[in-house]
């Protein structure tokens, strides 16, 4: 019986060495690595979910198609080589014989005037005033002021002929820059702007002369080309600050398509004189303004002469 007792005991001995043998405690982690793998384990995920997810559709966009624009027919001819001067009143709309209702919106590029006064006359067919603006615009040689108005009119008849123009004045009173545009007004309808064409351009250009020149031995040389309203004369004259001429000249145009000219003005001055010299064509279709006359054009530059 002792010996069966001693048997069992041993047998348990056994089996509690094995069981430690087996489950062997595990190794902690060393305390600095225990953030390093948290982060690892949060990246993993984070490029997981990201591997997983969906990507953004992109809807194409529609594929534009574009159409080439159709030039509007030019209503004024071709200008020479040499018309390349910007007018000193521009007109931006409504172009040559637009037909027109009211009211008129007038956009320009203003950089003449001295006395910084722009006036803009909406004339009839008879030359009768529908309407009159004046107003002070700040003087830019450089680029020009741009500058809208809307102008109202009445009239009486269906349709009739009609102008748009604009004027300025230097500081003694000479006028220093006028421009005409003619348009169609109508009672009824809808507006059809044509385009500017090439009379954003002055219709005159001098050979080597230009503003401020100085001028010497009592004759004024000219050599240009211009392009006339209508086959009405045009006017040179050399302008006093008083307005008076010390010179002028009539130049009879042939026909209404850019032409050549030149022609001499002789002066005589006693002492170093500012002028203003200035070229100009009338409007038989008007009636004379006390100011304006029947002007249609007026280009002007200032010359210093010299006995």
């Amino acid at each position: 019986m002792k010996h069966k007792i001693l048997i069992i005991a041993s047998i348990l001995t056994l089996l509690v060495g094995c069981s430690q043998a087996v489950e062997s405690t595990p190794t902690p982690f060393p305390p600095g690595q225990i953030s390093t793998i948290v982060a690892l384990t949060g990246e993993a995920i984070f490029a997981t979910a990201s591997a997983l997810a969906p990507l953004p559709t992109e809807t194409p966009l529609p594929t534009e198609t574009v159409i080439a624009a159709t030039p509007l027919p030019t209503v004024t001819p071709t200008f020479e080589p040499g018309f390349t001067e910007f007018a000193q009143i521009r007109f931006i709309s409504p172009g040559p014989m637009s037909s027109l209702i009211s009211p008129i919106n007038l956009q320009a590029l203003l950089t003449s005037g001295e006395s910084q006064i722009m006036r803009i006359d909406l004339l009839g067919e008879n030359g009768n005033v529908l309407q009159r603006v004046v107003e002070q615009v700040r003087r830019n040689p450089s680029g020009g002021v741009y500058r809208n108005f809307d102008l109202s009119f009445e009239i009486r008849a269906v349709s009739e002929r009609g102008y748009i123009r604009i004027s300025s004045k230097d500081d003694h009173g000479r006028i220093q820059a006028l421009n005409t545009m003619p348009v169609l007004l109508y009672s009824i309808g809808e507006n059809q702007i044509t385009p500017i064409g090439n009379m954003m351009y002055e219709r005159v250009m001098y050979e080597g002369l230009k503003e401020g020149d100085e001028v010497f031995g009592g004759v004024l040389n000219l050599k240009g080309r211009f392009w006339p309203y209508n086959t009405q004369p045009m006017f040179l004259e050399l302008l006093l600050p008083s307005g008076q001429p010390v010179s002028s000249r009539t130049i009879y145009p042939n026909g209404i398509d850019t032409q050549s000219f030149e022609t001499t003005l002789p002066y005589k001055v006693t002492e170093p004189t500012l002028v203003r010299l200035s070229i100009h064509q009338d409007n038989l279709d008007l009636p004379s303004d006390p100011d304006l006359k029947k002007y249609i054009y007026v280009h002007t530059m200032e010359l210093m002469l010299y006995p």
